[in-house]
């Protein structure tokens, strides 16, 4: 059985999974805003509103947003949490350019920052974040144990994790319209509108791969973090995961 660490975007055993992760997003950038909304119908923006909602009774001054991307979950914590300021890492040029104009556009560069770096090997000290935040990112790593495990050490004790994944619905019908949907309709939608056919067959391949709901949950335990949380979203369909160091 393909686990997590072995599905890559583009089936090149010569090149690793980060770097295939990498080029795919860079081909893909252009695209990425346009194509999350249109095939979520919208739902994705909810899910990330919900989550960083849980962030507000701790008040977190500095967070962290890992594989941040085009900054969309970021810029909704700044929404949410008015005195946040925020790094972001990404391990896409290309989806940091993007996340660049966003900041440019709305006067935001006092409050976020983002930098190209592998979320695996977090460049930063010790017990430095008040929060971390992950969207649709965790699936996308080389190693997931190694990736959960920096997060968890540069997070401060009694810091919060918040980690937003697909994950799989298991209850008829949800269950068989939804495997419909993400394994024939995704990879058309994304074929079509994307320059990279490959990119949105990768996408319910690796979701299929992930450990997500109990599974995920106590890997987050297994790898430091005290108490945890899983609140399943729109049937399952997506998860979000709260990690307390």
């Amino acid at each position: 059985m393909a686990t997590s660490d072995t599905i890559k975007p583009y089936q090149d055993d010569q090149v690793s999974k980060k770097q295939q992760v990498a080029d795919m997003f860079n081909n893909i950038s252009g695209t990425y805003d346009f194509l999350n909304h249109f095939m979520s119908l919208g739902i994705d923006i909810i899910w990330r509103k919900k989550a960083i909602r849980l962030l507000k009774p701790s008040a977190p001054g500095y967070l962290l947003d890992v594989a941040t991307g085009t900054g969309d979950f970021a810029l909704e914590a700044l929404r949410q949490l008015k005195s946040a300021k925020i790094i972001g890492v990404d391990i896409s040029q290309g989806m940091l350019d993007v996340a660049k104009e966003k900041i440019a556009k709305k006067g935001l560069g006092n409050r976020f920052e983002v930098q190209l770096g592998d979320s695996e090997h977090l460049h930063f000290d010790d017990a430095t974040f008040d929060a971390v935040t992950v969207a649709f990112g965790v699936r996308n790593f080389e190693n997931l144990e190694k990736g959960l495990t920096d997060i968890c050490r540069v997070l401060k004790p009694g810091g919060k994790a918040i980690i937003l994944e697909f994950s799989k619905p298991r209850v008829f019908p949800v269950k068989q319209l939804y495997h419909f949907y993400f394994n024939r309709v995704t990879p058309f939608i994304g074929r079509f509108f994307s320059k990279d056919k490959r990119a949105y067959g990768y996408l319910p391949e690796s979701v299929a791969a992930f450990p997500d709901g109990r599974a995920f949950s106590e890997l987050l335990q297994r790898v430091g973090f005290r108490e945890t949380r899983c609140l399943p979203q729109t049937f399952g369909i997506c998860t979000i995961y709260v990690g307390t160091k």
